[in-house]
């Protein structure tokens, strides 16, 4: 399909705003939804809207069925080993505190560690931070260099015999640089250390084999791939999650119920306390199936590798940007771009583009560490989906010349 087509199916790009065509570029914090995501929640939410895993008449069976038909999408999607390896959660943040608690719980003790890296977003530092407060362990710090690229060679002398595991964004929510995770993998791997992939802004942009990726957890929002809100999954190896003990208590999460003691459901059911978010989740199944079309379309990703390239050269050639997550080449780099202006506060430029009809994210983008590493306060951060369009791209950049022009 075309730009145009595909555009097409997601009613926010027509809008406008202040009079003029809206340019969405804030797709690393929620993408827009397409109708087929829209009519699937309507259809649920007017006729099938009942209790899952529960009741035995027609419209509780219908929407359990099609909450369990998105675990088997899911399960193709990233290709798990099996459906029981699929949890719902409300999001990549849920996703990572339940691993965090759970396998915490299970095998973190006094004195142990933990690795994260300097790059990562807030929701895979603080969980960890919190797991290492409660069990009196050690949070350790994987850094980057100058170019924002993970010093993956430190790896190795940050683990140590006490490292119980690591957990590593795919591509960073601010630096939109692809990391080389199925080396970081293997290395942890070889030092018997398992690994959490936060895979947010990683399974938008390129097909994900959690088995030739090998990791132990894997982690993504339903709400940056065209999904709903709410919506979010949490991937864990079987004899992971078998091994891990609830992260809420409740409905649906036992087995048998007794004051002399409870035992849990297996898995996954073990980490679905209560009533799930039924009508969003299978949601999922036509956002997953849009993404997946979009990513198997070669013109459509060459088109988007033209927009990424025509951003990356234009903010690279301006002596007055400075551009976080360089990368060493091309194909390393996502559509997103994270930037300081020098003389211009991110914010003013962000109101000013906003004022043109252009969506951007500006402040600390949930990483505040990643700001103390390059010594600024907050970055101004425009992030491309696939329906963004080169004409949309040019625009953002006569936009931001002209607010820049303002300001300094």
């Amino acid at each position: 399909m075309t730009v145009q087509e595909l555009r097409n199916q997601f009613p926010a790009l027509a809008d406008s705003v202040y009079g003029k065509p809206l340019v969405y570029l804030d797709n690393a914090a929620t993408t827009q939804r397409p109708r087929s995501v829209f009519d699937l929640w309507d259809t649920l939410s007017a006729h099938a809207n009942a209790n899952i895993h529960r009741a035995v008449h027609c419209r509780a069976v219908e929407a359990t069925e099609q909450y369990e038909m998105t675990r088997d999408a899911v399960r193709d999607f990233l290709h798990a080993a099996a459906r029981e390896e699929i949890v719902f959660t409300s999001g990549t943040t849920q996703s990572i505190n339940l691993v965090a608690f759970c396998f915490g719980e299970a095998f973190v003790k006094e004195g142990d560690e933990i690795i994260v890296s300097v790059s990562e977003h807030h929701s895979n530092i603080v969980p960890w931070q919190m797991l290492c407060e409660r069990k009196k362990a050690v949070l350790k710090v994987l850094d980057i260099d100058e170019m924002g690229v993970l010093e993956v060679d430190s790896l190795r002398k940050l683990i140590s015999q006490r490292t119980k595991i690591v957990a590593i964004s795919q591509i960073s929510n601010v630096l939109g640089l692809v990391n080389p995770v199925k080396e970081i993998v293997r290395i942890c791997h070889e030092n018997d250390v398992p690994v959490l992939v936060d895979g947010a802004q990683g399974c938008v942009h390129a097909p994900v084999d959690v088995q030739d990726l090998d990791c132990d957890f894997y982690v993504f929002s339903g709400h940056k791939l065209f999904a709903a809100t709410g919506t979010g999954v949490l991937y864990g190896k079987k004899k992971w999650l078998e091994a891990m003990p609830p992260y809420m208590g409740g409905g649906e999460m036992i087995d048998r119920v007794r004051f002399c003691g409870t035992t849990y459901a297996p898995v996954p059911g073990k980490f679905e306390a209560g009533t799930q978010n039924f009508n969003a989740i299978p949601t999922l199944r036509p956002a997953m199936t849009l993404l997946r079309e979009v990513q198997n379309d070669v013109e459509l990703m060459q088109y988007q590798a033209a927009v990424m390239e025509t951003v990356l050269s234009a903010l690279q050639s301006d002596s007055r940007i400075r551009l976080f997550g360089v990368p060493r080449r091309t194909e390393k780099k996502i559509p997103l771009f994270s930037f300081c202006v020098e003389g211009a506060h991110h914010e003013d430029l962000a109101l000013i583009l906003d004022k043109m009809g252009v969506a951007v994210r500006s402040g600390q983008m949930c990483a505040e560490p990643l700001m103390d590493r390059f010594g600024v306060t907050g970055m101004l951060r425009a992030s491309f989906a696939p329906y963004n369009t080169l004409e949309e791209a040019e625009y953002f950049l006569r936009s931001l010349h002209k607010a820049m022009d303002m300001l300094l």
